[in-house]
């Protein structure tokens, strides 16, 4: 594995706190990756437990949008986000297999993989390809984040982003500020580059045709889950950002015109090649304040049920300006509240594309993943946590010993891949894992095995049914059918963790 140290740069501004191609039968040969529409190398490995692909909807009793599998069963994703894909090699995604982790999101960049207009590398095309087969080998479900920070590069965001030739500034001086790097987003040039990103014709033909020639290339792979449509959507503000009222003013307007429309345009463009992935689309940043999204409704073009999606961010601002947090600040009820509304409103499943804090191993920290990852089992169909790596704080979910990152252990936990069911409630605590669930009921297409992941030597016990049956021959997974037991019926599953030693 490779180990990678970040610094804990601050991830959001002070103003926060208050409130294909030519080149693609190319690519495709050099990563031995299957061409568009060709059926995947059959060869898997043999000792990692599947996830399938959720291919439709139920509705809880509480009204959350649950992802399910072809079978019926409800599916929970948990996983990690792959920051750089050219530095994760076969061994990181084996790793995030066998933690029983069943979703990987890869950021990628529009920068690296079209330089120049309509001119599309092939060595960095290849090795996406790359990641994507290891996931299709260790039967991960990958999300392709159109991943950008401050725009691109033009603004000393590195080599990530909108490339310089789809950046337009109009000549408008930018300056980092080290210290803060989100800052950079309320600069003029940055403002306007957006703003021409958003209203250019050219510009948004140009952005399409990226999505098309990427969504081509990619939908040959078994793994592929879809989309997240655009990371951290940004755009212009009009008046003072540090006013909470003209920042949440502004944060409207986007998404209910520029960012829309934006949205719209990137589903017609994916649709046109792939009718198979999800598609999850994004609220800007201001819903980790508590203010709810003002994004629309979004159509979906493909035949039968839609498969659109809301993917938010769950960041606290003080923790990443290097606080530890305070329970008493009230920010995970508050975000659980503005996060709800809207996805129920539009029957939406809830992938949570970032979260976790710099460091978890502070006491704040601590409790506060323990606390996110309890409130996304109670609205969210499944997360990932920022992100692969090994070293001492820095968002590595890995500490140096390539254990659990301190403070990580929930994110680390049993949960229930698969359930024959509807979810009610579970908890962790001091490594002892309880889910409570109703089977499903009359009419309803849940039944067969439900798949709890586990550590290898766990054990299960369940209260609430007759005759259960457990299987382990599954490695990771915990497997339980309950034969005869009728519709409706609450169960309660109890998962302790292998003797010590």
């Amino acid at each position: 594995m490779r180990v990678r140290r970040t610094a804990t740069t601050p991830r959001r501004t002070a103003a926060l706190r208050t409130v294909g191609a030519l080149l693609l039968a190319t690519a495709l040969s050099l990563a031995g990756a299957p061409a568009a529409g060709a059926a995947p190398d059959p060869v898997a490995a043999p000792d990692v437990a599947r996830i399938d692909f959720p291919t439709g909807t139920s509705t809880a009793p509480d009204g959350r949008t649950l992802l399910t599998d072809p079978d019926g069963r409800t599916l929970q994703l948990r996983g990690v986000n792959i920051d750089k894909y050219d530095e994760t090699t076969e061994a990181d995604v084996r790793s995030i297999a066998a933690h029983g982790f069943t979703l990987v999101r890869v950021a990628i960049s529009w920068n690296r993989l079209e330089p120049a207009r309509d001119r599309y590398d092939a060595a960095e095309l290849a090795r996406l390809q790359q990641v994507l087969g290891w996931a299709d080998r260790y039967h991960l479900l990958a999300l392709v984040d159109f991943h950008q920070d401050v725009y691109g590069p033009q603004f000393g965001g590195g080599d990530r982003g909108i490339p310089r030739w789809a950046t337009r500034d109009e000549g408008l001086p930018f300056v980092p500020d080290p210290n803060d790097w989100f800052a950079g987003y309320f600069q003029p040039a940055v403002q306007t580059a957006f703003r021409h990103l958003y209203d250019d014709a050219d510009l948004r033909r140009w952005q399409a045709d990226f999505y098309t020639h990427l969504a081509t290339a990619l939908r040959g792979h078994r793994s592929l889950l879809g989309y997240d449509l655009f990371n951290e959507p940004f755009g212009p503000v009009d008046g003072d950002p540090s006013d909470p009222a003209v920042l949440a003013a502004s944060s409207a307007a986007l998404e209910q015109g520029r960012l829309a429309g934006m949205y719209q345009r990137l589903i017609r463009a994916v649709r046109s090649v792939d009718r198979r992935s999800w598609l999850f689309v994004e609220p800007t940043v201001l819903v980790g304040q508590g203010v709810p999204t003002q994004l629309p409704g979004f159509a979906d073009p493909r035949p039968g049920p839609a498969r659109i999606g809301y993917a938010p961010h769950f960041y606290d601002t003080a923790v990443e300006n290097g606080a530890d947090w305070d329970p008493a600040d009230g920010f995970v009820a508050n975000y659980t509240t503005a996060i709800t509304a809207y996805p129920r409103a539009h029957h939406l499943p809830v992938l949570v594309g970032e979260w976790g804090p710099p460091d978890a191993g502070r006491p704040g920290n601590t409790e506060l993943v323990r606390r996110q990852v309890a409130a996304m089992a109670g609205f969210a169909s499944g997360w990932t946590q920022w992100y692969w790596c090994q070293g001492a704080g820095g968002y590595c979910v890995l500490g140096p010993d390539g254990r659990p990152a301190p403070g990580d252990g929930p994110a680390f936990a049993p949960y229930p891949v698969a359930l024959a069911g509807l979810p009610r409630r579970e908890s962790w605590q001091d490594g002892h894992y309880t889910l409570e669930f109703s089977t499903g009921r009359a009419g309803e297409r849940t039944a067969g095995w439900s798949e709890i992941a586990a550590p290898p030597g766990s054990r299960l016990t369940v209260a609430g049914a007759a005759h259960p049956v457990v299987d382990r021959s599954v490695p990771g997974r915990l497997r339980l059918l309950l034969p005869g037991t009728r519709p409706g019926t609450d169960v309660t599953v109890t998962v302790t963790p292998p003797p010590a030693g």
